[in-house]
């Protein structure tokens, strides 16, 4: 099993919280309230605990559980934390209309991100196109995206370990077109599918 912090005290973290304890994954709760990550951490339960906000996270993945905007400030305010350690970005850096990026090149949060984070760090693109209330009582794929292949079989043990199927895209590069398709879910819930109660995946064919 996994070691996982998760940097964050919104729903995501709570829900990736729930089904890591569950999983039984060693699991930290790290908030800027620390009354929030202490109440997060007692409602996991598990033996989850709540560590100090900016302090080296207990795990060896963390999980940037935040909103887009959030992510590369804080990454950068941990700084030497986080050496050594797997970042998972799991935003979505919607336009004001969340039907587009709010990108102006080709690039990612999950990029973003790695520019900052200290040396020996590795960066993961995770969970983005799922929508929370499918990851609460759904199986959905979890499309990772990575440089570093040893960080990704973490990332991939770990999601296994919340019982669903990593499916690994390629390089951090691909992370722009993971978000990419975050918007396509959103387009989805409210077009072609008009709820919130699906996810995208892969179905294989032979013959």
């Amino acid at each position: 099993m996994s070691s996982i912090s998760l940097i964050g005290t919104g729903n995501m973290a709570r829900t990736i919280g729930t089904l890591a304890v569950a999983g039984g994954n060693t699991v930290e709760v790290m908030g800027r309230d620390q009354a929030k990550a202490d109440d997060l951490a007692k409602a996991l339960g598990g033996g989850a605990t709540a560590g100090e906000w900016g302090a080296v996270p207990a795990g060896d993945i963390v999980v940037t559980a935040l909103l887009a905007d959030g992510v590369v400030p804080v990454v950068a305010e941990y700084g030497d934390a986080l050496a050594g350690k797997v970042i998972v970005d799991i935003s979505n850096p919607f336009n004001a209309t969340s039907d587009g990026l709010a990108h102006r090149e080709e690039t990612s949060i999950a990029r973003e991100a790695a520019k900052v984070a200290p040396a020996g760090a590795s960066v993961v693109k995770a969970f983005n196109t799922v929508f929370r209330n499918v990851l609460e009582k759904g199986r959905p794929d979890v499309f990772i995206a990575g440089d570093d292949a040893r960080a990704k079989a973490g990332v991939a043990a770990f999601i296994e370990s919340l019982g669903l199927r990593p499916l690994d895209v390629g390089g951090l590069k691909m992370a722009h077109w993971l978000e990419g398709m975050g918007v396509v879910t959103m387009g989805l819930a409210r077009n072609g599918v008009g709820h919130w109660d699906f996810a995208l995946g892969v179905d294989e064919f032979t013959g």
